[in-house]
């Protein structure tokens, strides 16, 4: 999986393990406060956030689980299902398409397509108890675009860093929507958690303030908004208003200028949820709407890389736990 494969063994501090998880190639990155497991054969996907001291996942784990994206038999395939038939939940990197089936410039894209489905490179680029980092690439192969993402822990604190680049391996301009598809489940998610954004945020002015920062109770209708105003630096917070356990996420918003918020609350009662679902995406992303590439670009939201630019983008994701 990696250039070191003869590395110390550790139990203590921060540490990583090279692992087999329901046969395909992950690593976890853990220290004394978190256990975070990421799929190098499925998307780089973060399939596990759990803080241990409350013993607290809170990325959500779909029910029928981490499933193999080669793994198709059986299935029609089509367009949508190329992501949903192998969609586990966790935190998905979307790139260069989001949202429904979209057609730019001779190339058909999947929904959320096209890296969340790939196999990605992995390499140990820091391995002491005082901190880990593990990075992962990728190539996509409709677009001549490559993903390099760096997933990070320091010892003692309960926060996962990622640093990435982007580039465009091409002598051409590339338009792409380039998003981070993190939901949020049980166990965590209930009615009346509560969302905190920057004050300076901006909504569909028909949408009211309080359905955007309070998570609706279960069947309510499913909906789909767009969030904009964040500044330089983007972050929301969702909580437990009883007990005050939560997650802050925050990224770097002069390259994802926007927040989709998807709910899917148990309305669904047919394919592909069957009303098994009842969870909260809060994603950043370049470019909306759901509908795909081609109307990001008509609507002139989608990132776009001059010839051989690479661009660099910041997450954080740090466990908030409030004494009340």
């Amino acid at each position: 999986m990696s250039h070191r494969r003869h590395r110390p063994a550790r139990n203590w501090g921060a540490r990583l393990h090279e692992i087999t998880w329901f046969g395909l190639r992950a690593v976890v990155l853990e220290n004394e406060l978190l256990r975070v497991t990421v799929l190098a054969d499925k998307g780089g996907d973060v399939a596990e956030f759990c803080y241990k001291r409350r013993d607290m996942d809170f990325v959500w784990l779909a029910p029928d689980g981490i499933r193999n994206p080669r793994d198709v038999a059986g299935g029609a395939s089509d367009n949508v299902a190329a992501f949903l038939d192998h969609y586990e939940g966790g935190w998905q990197e979307v790139l260069p398409n989001g949202g429904l089936p979209s057609t730019h410039r001779g190339a058909a894209l999947a929904q959320h397509g096209e890296v969340a489905g790939l196999p990605w490179d992995v390499e140990i680029v820091t391995d002491e108890p005082g901190e880990i980092a593990v990075r992962l690439s990728v190539r996509s192969r409709r677009m001549p675009l490559r993903v390099t993402k760096t997933f990070r822990l320091v010892s003692g604190r309960p926060e996962l860093l990622i640093d990435e680049e982007l580039a465009n391996e091409s002598g051409v301009p590339l338009e792409v929507m380039w998003g981070h598809h993190i939901v949020f489940g049980a166990p965590f998610l209930l009615p009346g958690h509560q969302i905190r954004l920057p004050a300076a945020v901006e909504a569909d002015p028909a949408v009211a303030e309080k359905a955007l920062t309070v998570v609706p109770d279960y069947g309510e209708p499913s909906d789909v908004h767009y969030l904009t105003g964040f500044g330089p630096d983007g972050w929301y917070e969702i909580t437990d208003p009883v007990d005050g356990l939560g997650l802050r996420v925050a990224w770097d918003a002069t390259v994802l200028k926007h927040l989709w918020v998807w709910r899917e609350l148990g309305a669904s009662r047919d394919h592909p949820w069957w009303g098994r679902a009842y969870v909260v995406g809060l994603e950043p992303f370049a470019g909306y709407p759901t509908e795909g590439l081609a109307e990001a670009v008509r609507n002139g939201s989608a990132l776009t890389l001059q010839p051989h630019e690479t661009r660099s983008l910041w997450l954080r994701a740090s466990v908030l736990e409030e004494r009340n």
